[in-house]
């Protein structure tokens, strides 16, 4: 069966490195923890205030779940 699971990241100003890798270690966590083999697709978005800065990030992963 096909999924799709959302994860989500704050973006503060001079610390965007360390939040996308948290961001890789929580998804890398989840398909270790779920034994996912076959991934469809990543794809990443970024979300914006009002005065268009951006303020977070949001990945979407599509992925095949183990029988």
């Amino acid at each position: 069966m096909i999924k799709v699971k959302t994860f989500t990241s704050e973006l503060r100003i001079f610390k965007t490195m360390k939040e996308l890798e948290d961001l890789d270690m929580q998804v890398n966590q989840f398909l270790a923890e779920n034994k996912i083999e076959r991934v469809i697709s990543v794809s990443d978005t970024t979300t914006a205030d009002n005065s268009g800065a951006s303020m977070g990030l949001i990945r979407v992963l599509t992925y095949e779940e183990p029988e």
